[in-house]
């Protein structure tokens, strides 16, 4: 079986881009293909509320759920944010929220019971952040989470972080770091890694597609797949991101230099599968 990277390391697997897509090919009707959204489908923007997918990443991606067993596109974003630009590919399925929902093709969206509780407590956090934190910062209302953007402002970085983490130690929720921006979110046991572990059991392949640090995760959840599975066969993408270092990167098989160049890849893979 090929050398196995956990993610704290430089992956050592000898493994090419024609090189994963021909095995691809070989079980394209087994393979689902995971794709984070900010930073990975869409570029990053000052104002999250106007971020669009990259136009051919999204017109691949809408091919390709009918070449492959499934497309599914895993996010921090809500999923009603993702059915809005996702409106136009019917057959892609939408986790948000970093899995607490979730919504299957054309089917209705199902949120985490232990997660339900918890929507007062984040329209109070919200509105406590507006009121509280500088100008500068960003507050996005998830309905189950609240996100603190300082992208605009990085010198409010220590002070946004130290107002989330005070905030969430009080209420007893738990912090997700990303790019620029703190996210408060219920004390749910739910992450991209357990979307994917959950996704992948029935499959004979996958690929995940991800910048940020909570992708690595999702990684993570692949190699153990491979580890239990010797026929499984998963495939790791970074899309490059400088605002994280070298983290992401390190921890995937392949690197691919924005969402723009993305698409450009998988138009490719979409000739080498049909």
């Amino acid at each position: 079986m090929r050398p196995i990277n956990t993610g704290d390391e430089p992956s050592t697997r000898p493994l090419t881009a024609e090189q994963a897509w021909r095995a691809t090919a070989e079980r394209a009707d087994r393979c689902v293909l995971f794709f984070d959204f900010d930073g990975t489908l869409a570029p990053v923007r000052d104002d999250p509320t106007t971020v669009e997918p990259a136009p051919k990443a999204l017109a691949a991606i809408t091919a390709l759920t009918e070449v492959v067993q499934r497309v599914a596109i895993v996010s921090a974003r809500p999923v009603e944010f993702l059915r809005d630009r996702f409106a136009g590919a019917p057959g892609v399925d939408l986790y948000g929220l970093y899995g607490l929902e979730h919504l299957h093709a054309s089917g209705e969206t199902v949120t985490e019971e232990a997660a339900l509780p918890f929507v007062p407590t984040m329209a109070e956090l919200a509105d406590h952040a507006r009121a509280e934190l500088p100008d500068g910062t960003l507050v996005e209302y998830k309905r189950l989470s609240v996100a603190l953007h300082y992208r605009t402002a990085p010198h409010l970085a220590e002070e946004v972080e130290r107002w989330g983490r005070e905030r969430a130690d009080r209420l007893g929720l738990r912090v997700q770091v990303g790019r620029m921006v703190l996210e408060l979110k219920p004390p749910v046991d739910r992450d991209k890694g357990m979307v994917i572990d959950e996704a992948v059991r029935d499959a004979g392949c996958a690929w995940y597609f991800g910048d940020d640090v909570s992708d690595i995760k999702a990684f993570a959840a692949l190699r153990a797949r491979e580890e239990v599975d010797p026929d499984f066969f998963g495939v790791c993408v970074a899309v490059a991101n400088p605002e994280t270092g070298d983290e992401v990167s390190t921890a995937a098989d392949l690197n691919i230099e924005s969402p723009e160049a993305l698409g450009d890849f998988l138009t490719e893979a979409l000739h080498r599968l049909t």
